[in-house]
C-alpha cells in the first residue's frame, strides 16, 4: 500500500479527499467558531440588531490580521510541500522555521497597530455612536489574541503539507467546539455580553496554538520545527511572501471590500444595512466553505505531484477539484434562492431586517456557481508556485471590480441594491477571467510525465 503521505500515488481524488475531507470538517467548525459568536450577539436581548452590527464592524480588523496570516502561511506551506515533493527535507524545514519567524513579528507589529489607532479605524470601517461601544469592547479583548490567531492557523498548513490532515483537523476543531462551549457561558451565564464572547475566542485561539506549535515539535512530524531554522533568510523570506501575496491579497481585498460595503451602506441606509451585510457576509463564509475547502486541500497533492513531474497527475487534480468545486455551488446556489428567510433567521429575527434582507441575498448569491472557478483557478496558480498570476486575480476580482462597484453603483438609481450587486458582477467577470487564464496558461502547456 502506497505511503498516505506520498501523493504521487494511488487515486488523485482520494488524495485531495483525504486532505479534502478533515480540512472542510475543521473549517466549518472555525466557521461556527465565528459564526456562532453572531448567533449569539444577534440573539442578546436589549440590543436588537446593534450589537450583531457592531461585531460586523471588526470583520475588517480580523479580515487584515487573516491577510497577514496568509502572506506567510499561505506562502511557505505550498514552497514545502514542492521541497518535500523534490526529497529535499532540509530546505522544507528551512522553509518552516522562516514561515514560523515572520508570523512571530507580523503578530507584534499588528496588535500594536490596531490598538494603536482603533477608534478612527473603526469609524472609519462604519462604525456609528451606536454601534461604537460594542466593537470596541469586542476588539479590546480579541486583539489580545493576535498571536495565537496568527501562529495557529498561519503554521497549520505545514501540518497538512505533510500529509497529517486529521492532525491538522484537531487544531481547528480543539479551539472551535471549545469556542462554541465557552461562549454562551461566557455571554449569557456570566453576563459578559459581547466581551464574553470575545474572551471565549482568545481562549480557544490558545488552545488552537499550543496543539500546532506541539505538533510540529513533535516526533511524529516528518518535518520538524527548529530553532535553527528560524534565522531569516532574506531569499528564502522572499519567496515566502511572493508566493503568499496571493492568499494576502485575497484576504486584504476582502477586508477592503468589507470597509467599502460598511461604510457605503452606513452613508446611504444606516445600521440596519451594516447589519444586513454582517449577515450575508456570514451566510457566505458558511456556504462557500466546502467549495474553498476542497481547493485548498488540493493544492499540497497538486504542489508534490508537479514538483516529482508527474504532470499527468497534477491535471486530474485541478479537474477533480475544479468539477466538484461547480456542482457544489450550483445547488448552492438553488437553496439560497429557496430558502433566504431561513439562513437570515439563523443570526436575527428582527422584523426589518428580514424585509430588507431577503432580497438582498438573492442578489448577493446570484450566479454564486462563478465563485467556483475563482476558487479553482486561484488555488492552482498558488500549488504550482505562480506567484504573480494568483496575485493578479486576487486583485482583479476585488479591488479592480468590486470596490470600485460599491461606491459607485449606490450613485445611480439603484442605490443601496448597488452593493449587493457588485458582488456577483465580480463574481461572473473575476472568475471567468481567473478560470480561462488558469486553462490556457497551466493546464493545457503541462509537459508529459517526467519532462520540464
Amino acid at each position: 500500500m502506497a505511503d498516505k503521505h506520498d501523493f504521487s500515488q494511488g487515486s488523485v481524488a482520494k488524495s485531495i479527499l483525504g486532505i479534502a475531507f478533515p480540512m472542510m470538517i475543521a473549517q466549518l467548525v472555525q466557521v461556527l467558531y465565528n459564526v456562532v459568536d453572531r448567533v449569539y450577539i444577534g440573539h442578546m436581548d436589549g440590543s436588537n440588531a446593534l450589537a450583531l452590527t457592531g461585531l460586523g464592524l471588526t470583520f475588517p480588523v480580523v479580515t487584515l490580521i487573516a491577510a497577514f496570516t496568509n502572506l506567510f502561511g499561505t506562502g511557505g506551506a505550498p514552497l514545502c510541500s514542492i521541497a518535500r515533493g523534490e526529497g529535499d527535507k532540509e530546505k522544507a524545514e528551512k522553509i518552516m522555521g522562516n514561515t514560523f519567524t515572520c508570523l512571530i513579528l507580523t503578530a507584534g507589529l499588528l496588535m500594536i497597530f490596531f490598538y494603536a489607532f482603533k477608534r478612527p479605524i473603526l469609524f472609519l470601517f462604519g462604525a456609528s455612536d451606536n454601534t461604537f461601544p460594542f466593537a470596541n469592547e469586542y476588539l479590546n479583548i480579541y486583539l489580545l489574541g493576535t498571536f495565537f490567531a496568527v501562529l495557529g492557523t498561519g503554521m497549520n498548513g505545514f501540518i497538512n503539507a505533510q500529509g497529517f490532515a486529521s492532525e491538522a483537523m484537531i487544531t481547528t476543531l480543539s479551539g472551535a467546539l471549545l469556542n462554541i462551549a465557552l461562549d454562551p457561558l461566557f455571554i449569557f451565564g456570566l453576563g459578559l455580553g459581547i466581551r464574553g464572547a470575545a474572551i471565549a475566542t482568545v481562549i480557544s485561539q490558545a488552545v488552537s496554538c499550543a496543539w500546532v506549535l506541539h505538533f510540529l515539535t513533535s516526533k511524529r512530524a516528518l518535518l520538524n520545527l527548529k530553532r535553527a531554522n528560524m534565522a531569516c533568510e532574506r531569499k528564502m523570506v522572499s519567496k515566502i511572501a511572493g508566493l503568499g501575496l496571493s492568499g494576502f491579497m485575497m484576504q486584504a481585498t476582502n477586508g477592503l471590500v468589507q470597509i467599502a460595503c460598511n461604510a457605503t451602506l452606513q452613508n446611504a441606509g444606516g445600521d440596519l444595512y451594516v447589519g444586513i451585510m454582517t449577515v450575508l457576509n456570514s451566510v457566505r463564509d458558511m456556504l462557500s466553505l466546502p467549495a474553498l475547502s476542497l481547493s485548498n486541500g488540493a493544492q499540497p497533492v497538486i504542489g508534490f505531484n508537479y514538483g516529482a513531474k508527474k504532470y499527468s497527475r497534477v491535471k486530474a487534480g485541478i479537474r477533480f477539484a475544479a468539477i466538484t468545486c461547480i456542482a457544489y455551488t450550483l445547488i448552492i446556489w438553488g437553496f439560497v434562492f429557496a430558502f433566504p428567510g431561513l439562513l437570515i433567521r439563523i443570526f436575527n429575527s428582527d422584523p426589518a431586517l428580514l424585509t430588507e434582507g431577503i432580497p438582498a441575498i438573492r442578489l448577493y448569491f446570484f450566479g454564486f456557481f462563478m465563485m467556483a472557478l475563482q476558487f479553482s483557478g486561484q488555488s492552482t496558480f498558488v500549488a504550482l508556485g505562480l506567484s504573480k498570476k494568483a496575485v493578479f486575480f486576487s486583485l482583479l476580482r476585488k479591488a479592480i471590480i468590486v470596490v470600485p462597484l460599491t461606491v459607485l453603483l449606490p450613485l445611480t438609481p439603484l442605490g443601496v441594491t448597488g452593493v449587493y450587486a457588485a458582488e456577483p458582477i465580480s463574481n461572473f467577470i473575476g472568475g471567468l477571467a481567473c478560470f480561462l487564464t488558469m486553462l490556457f496558461t497551466v493546464y493545457f502547456k503541462l509537459p508529459a510525465d517526467g519532462m520540464d
